[in-house]
């Protein structure tokens, strides 16, 4: 049994106390043999989330502990315990805004986001989802037919879901994200993620128009719910304002819409959420969060304030987001929910391949840089590229510099061409040039008319061979080709492998996206705890500061 007398021998455990003047309110009642004040006793109490936390002084020795009761202090009544500081229960599900846990249905205010070409896969997705966590499928740059095989699989293993879809903007092949949208519909999936949008489209318009009904009680009810990633304030306003009075009036006159959906329309946001994308992988303008975020929430009340929408649109962040320190700086700056990426492409349940799961658990925050982008490679588009182990980003950007520099294939010199060849395509131009035709002749053969009369998208076309299967060899393992793999990563890679060295999730084989998830979130709510201890006046060494994934938190 703890007594005043033991607790005088107490190992020094790091822990002071600066005083802030204030008048003691309650006071601790409890027994002594439930108080730590050993150091790694102390930090399993700190690790208590769903359990009060009490920091009390006894015999000058400041000490832990979760149990014990408050009462109101007794003047002039001297207590054996001072109470220092008290803290209530976390809950992971205060984080961030409670509305997106109830509108997806989901236990945390956290999100996978989409990789395209089916890194953010089935598997990803259906895990996710069986914890009641959202996840986004990478549709972009998968042919319509994989697309709805996708959408059957991941409907087939969760009927009430959550799920969501990728819907990427595809400037050069709009019939794409039509068909897209198509299916979409078709197939009721009511949540899409849209990305990669510069502006609004008539097929993203659609998507949420014909979602539009009213209920019983004659409200508006937004069955297609868009989540938006957007990195610029002008995408951002057409987001979240309604949708364009033109296209409405298009859209009923193709009798996609009803009058009374058109009518709606007017009256309700392009999205129920934005994501604002910062330094993040893929297509990215790199911005940084802290500047970010704040200028596009508001934005955000702004609108708000002209439209008044019954639900507002909640503000929510990815790129960077890949510790728990990260996570708590974007709940503290008012997301209401954060977007994880990069990370999860090297989980068990990614799409891509064993060596690409490597090289990013490999990564550290300065292997990233810009490279063209394959769907936007004409427009000078870049995204985010891991360097290290591969040279594909070099050899994508001379592949643009020469597209800058001629106007035709035929006008590179020869002895580039022949570099092109060797290096880089390891077949002939010609050969590339057969392949691409014969795919655009079933797939876009007005594309394929056009180059036919213009060198200079000819030139494009042969180099989008490149671009395009590089990021499908990464994914697929394609052997030999190891060093032209794009795989689309931003710095929270780095700082995730940072956070983790030493851990089990060092090992790509032992990244689960759920445990990944759980982790980060209860990762959170400690430094929160930790956060508001050294607000109150409590100095603690970094010992307590540090969160660390010692073991699986799969089931939780």
């Amino acid at each position: 049994m703890t007594t005043f007398n033991t607790v005088l021998n107490k190992p020094n455990n790091g822990l002071t106390f600066s005083h802030i003047s204030q008048h003691q309110t309650q006071i601790w009642r409890g027994s002594l043999d439930y108080i730590a004040f050993e150091q790694n006793a102390i930090k399993q109490k700190l690790l208590t989330l769903e359990k009060p936390c009490h920091i009390v002084k006894i015999a000058g020795n400041i000490g832990v502990t979760n149990d014990g009761y408050l009462t109101p202090a007794n003047n002039g009544a001297s207590e054996q315990a001072e109470l220092l500081i008290s803290l209530p229960a976390l809950e992971l599900q205060q984080f961030g805004d409670r509305s997106f846990l109830s509108t997806y249905n989901v236990k945390y205010a956290y999100m996978t986001g989409a990789m395209a070409g089916g890194i953010a896969s089935e598997e990803m997705v259906i895990a996710l989802g069986k914890q009641q966590l959202l996840g986004s499928f990478g549709a972009g740059g998968l042919p319509p037919e994989r697309l709805e095989t996708a959408i059957k699989n991941i409907q087939t293993s969760l009927p009430n879901g959550p799920y969501a879809f990728n819907l990427i903007h595809s400037p050069n092949e709009p019939a794409i994200e039509r068909r897209a949208v198509e299916l979409y519909l078709k197939y009721g999936v009511t949540t899409v993620e849209a990305s990669a949008f510069l502006d609004l489209t008539p097929n993203i318009v659609y998507y949420r128009i014909a979602g539009l009904s009213l209920n019983s009680n004659h409200q508006i009810e937004i069955k297609n719910k868009v989540i938006a990633k957007i990195s610029r304030r002008e995408v951002a306003t057409k987001f979240m304002q309604p949708p364009p009075e033109k296209m409405v009036k298009e859209l009923l006159a193709q009798g996609l819409i009803t009058e009374l959906q058109a009518n709606l329309a007017s009256k309700v946001s392009m999205a129920d959420d934005i994501t604002v994308e910062a330094d993040s992988g893929g297509h990215t303008d790199n911005r940084p969060l802290v500047c970010l975020l704040p200028s596009i929430i508001s934005l955000r009340d702004e609108i708000q304030a002209k439209y008044n929408y019954e639900k507002p649109i909640r503000v929510g962040v990815a790129g960077g987001i890949g510790t728990p320190e990260s996570a708590l700086a974007a709940f503290m700056m008012g997301a209401a929910y954060i977007v994880t990426g990069s990370i999860n492409q090297s989980c068990i349940e990614s799409g891509a391949c064993e060596y690409t799961k490597k090289l990013l658990a490999q990564a550290e925050m300065a292997d990233m840089m810009m490279a063209p982008a394959a769907d936007m490679f004409e427009m000078g588009v870049k995204l985010q590229v891991l360097k290290r182990g591969t040279m594909f980003p070099m050899r994508a950007q001379k592949l643009y510099e020469l597209y800058r520099a001629y106007n035709s294939i035929e006008e590179i010199p020869q002895a580039e061409r022949e570099k092109l060849e060797k290096q880089i395509f390891r077949k002939t131009i010609a050969e590339v040039w057969e392949g691409t035709a014969a795919y655009l002749s079933q797939k876009n053969p007005e594309k394929l008319g056009k180059a036919v009369n213009n060198p200079k998208l000819k030139m494009a076309l042969i180099f989008r061979w490149y671009l395009g299967l590089s990021s499908r060899w990464s994914s697929s393992g394609e052997k030999g080709r190891e060093v032209d793999y794009q795989i689309w990563c931003g710095p929270a890679m780095g700082s995730f492998n940072d956070w983790v060295k030493g851990s089990y999730l060092a090992a790509p084989q032992n990244r689960h996206v759920v445990d990944v998830a759980n982790h980060i979130m209860l990762g959170t709510a400690f430094l929160y705890r930790i956060q508001n201890l050294k607000f109150q006046g409590l100095q603690l060494p970094s010992f307590y500061s540090q969160y660390q994934p010692l073991n699986s938190k799969l089931e939780m």
